[in-house]
């Protein structure tokens, strides 16, 4: 059981690095918002520190997500995603659509209508982010480009490109994005594999 626990502990920090990143948020801001020195928010990320009770506390507040879904703890049996939305300060919502460490990633981005009137302020990590418009339009900047995506179209690129989202329509914007590490790319299959009868 003390192995399973340290195996937990020792997954936190990457995991509280994957939630800042996600949010765009320093580690000034982060400090300023839970009480945390800056100092000690960087060692728990790099996995130099364990964390306390008190500090998953605020992190967890901070975050929008419970303590069980900070460390990970094991699954109950229920095979439901539970989707908690996690504010981003800017009115921007993001919910977690996969559970799992390491691998592909998705979530489910929702960006307020006004959005595209914001100065673009692109950002750059490590990975490969693939995009996918649900509902209104989103306004992509990557790099030099400027790009409008509707309804049923996607986007893929590194994510060391700086790039910014906003909505670029009157309303709202709902995306998917499966983020992987770097080289690791969203794969479709185009057509239907043949059946052991078909061959």
């Amino acid at each position: 059981m003390d192995e399973a626990i340290d195996r937990t502990l020792d997954a936190v920090g990457a995991r509280l690095k994957r939630l800042r990143t996600l949010r765009n948020v320093t580690l000034a801001d982060l400090a300023a918002e839970t009480g945390i020195s800056i100092s000690t928010l960087s060692r728990l990320e790099a996995g130099l520190r364990r964390p306390t009770l008190e500090q998953l506390l605020p992190l967890a507040r901070a975050y929008g997500v419970t303590l069980d879904e900070l460390v990970d703890a094991p699954r109950t049996g229920d095979p439901r995603v539970n989707l908690r939305p996690i504010p981003c300060g800017d009115g921007s919502v993001v919910l977690p659509l996969t559970r799992r460490p390491g691998g592909i990633q998705a979530y489910k981005f929702v960006l307020p209508a006004g959005s595209d009137g914001a100065e673009p302020d692109p950002r750059t990590h490590e990975g490969y982010d693939w995009v996918y418009v649900l509902n209104g339009t989103l306004r992509l900047v990557l790099g030099e480009h400027d790009l409008v995506l509707e309804p049923g179209e996607a986007a893929e690129f590194d994510t060391r490109t700086p790039h910014w989202f906003g909505a670029a329509g009157a309303g709202p914007v709902e995306f998917l994005s499966l983020i992987g590490k770097q080289g690791e790319r969203a794969h479709l299959r185009v057509a239907p594999r043949r059946g052991r009868a078909e061959r």
